[in-house]
């Protein structure tokens, strides 16, 4: 049997009805659903290579930065009882979580050039998946409040914000993100059972990918939308509250000097920043709920058969739903990588712990390094006598 000849120029897409010439170089021949797919998504083969870079370097930086930072903070005991870095670990906790979970599938779809295929992986990644975006935003939300203590209480903040009560805060955090997820898991399985094929139409198991593929149960639509939207509204009133009171009382403690505190009004600006790029996920979610069309809607896709050597495939996405999803997967790893940077290494004391840590590793790779005649043994022998 003749075996498939690649072109450089051009490639044979007999396999798929993606709609527009294609000028990747591809291996001739017939291609499965999950190929097909993401051609669909990603009709410029041109862009795969660039994406695969920028998605590795995201989840390595993020992998890096928090690893580090974790490390960091448990070396320092300085840190480790106050509320603000405990509350640290548990968004690097979480940021890790959704790095490992979001990064690595989506490199491997774009290296594969396949769409997710649909397993118990899938259930595993939306449902984690969720939990940690909840558990990030909440714990941010609590790092506003706990400063706005801090400034606006600091007499009562220890009694306020005892060790206790910061683990009761940490644990319904966790909980109350997990059992979000739990609840949407077991929501998908409300809608009629379905052949919806192997593979899913998107580059990872993201809530509309989910829900389009198990047949748009309504139940789980209507309760992450009303969930996931009360919680982001809640937690967005509790920060502008926090940081608002916060900068109110820095300009209040200037006026006799009829100064006006602008450290007090960048930093308020620097940190409402920070969060609208932390949110920019869940907005990009909003828009994509408002404009992603039902499976029923002919402008959202559309099967292709047709006789001979065209295969049949899953109805892809419009193009408004697949700009949608790139955008969705690139701006789910962004704040994992911000969090360590905005949280953590704006603090002093936690530049002083990550110099230690450093000072801490340099010592350690510099007692294996090896002497003029490279005996590393001989070495540590003459240092220990």
């Amino acid at each position: 049997m003749p075996t498939a000849a690649v072109t450089p120029e051009t490639h044979n897409l007999t396999g798929c009805v993606s709609g527009e010439n294609q000028t990747e170089p591809r291996v001739t021949g017939r291609l499965d659903a999950a190929g097909c797919l993401f051609l669909s998504i990603m009709p410029y083969g041109q862009a795969v290579p660039a994406l695969i870079c920028v998605f590795v370097l995201l989840t390595l930086f993020s992998c890096l930065v928090n690893v580090l930072t974790l490390l960091a903070l448990a070396r320092s005991e300085e840190l480790s009882w106050q509320p603000r870095f405990t509350f640290l670990k548990s968004l690097i906790l979480s940021d890790l979580i959704q790095t490992a979970t979001f990064g690595p599938p989506v490199i491997h779809s774009l290296v594969q050039r396949r769409t997710m295929a649909f397993s118990t992986w899938c259930y595993v990644q939306y449902f984690v998946g969720s939990a940690s975006i909840f558990t990030s935003l909440l714990t941010i939300t609590c790092m506003a409040l706990e400063r706005y203590m801090y400034v606006c209480h600091a007499i009562h903040y220890l009694v306020i914000l005892t060790q206790i009560r910061l683990r009761r805060v940490l644990t319904l955090i966790w909980v109350y993100s997990i059992t979000i997820g739990v609840v949407n898991l077991a929501l998908l399985h409300t809608a009629e059972p379905q052949d919806s094929g192997p593979v899913t139409m998107g580059l990872l198991c993201e809530p509309d990918i989910m829900e389009q593929h198990m047949g748009f149960p309504r139940a789980s639509a209507i309760f992450r939308k009303v969930v996931g939207s009360l919680t982001l509204l809640l937690c967005l009133l509790i920060y502008l509250f926090s940081y608002y009171r916060m900068y109110q009382d820095a300009r209040n403690a200037v006026i006799p000097f009829n100064t006006v505190n602008n450290t007090a009004r960048k930093t308020v600006l620097f940190y409402c920043g920070m969060l609208l790029l932390q949110l920019l996920p869940l907005l990009l979610k909003v828009i994509s709920d408002a404009l992603w069309e039902v499976r029923g809607s002919s402008a959202m896709m559309e099967r292709s058969s047709q006789a001979g050597d065209m295969c049949m495939v899953e109805p892809a996405p419009t193009a408004t739903a697949a700009l949608l999803h790139m955008s969705l997967l690139m701006m789910l790893i962004v704040p994992p990588c911000i969090n360590p940077l905005v949280y953590g290494l704006r603090n002093v004391e936690m530049r002083k712990a990550l110099l230690s840590l450093f000072q801490w590793l340099t010592e350690i790779v510099g007692s294996w390094v090896p002497d003029g005649d490279g005996d590393v043994v001989r070495q540590n022998r003459a240092q220990a006598g």
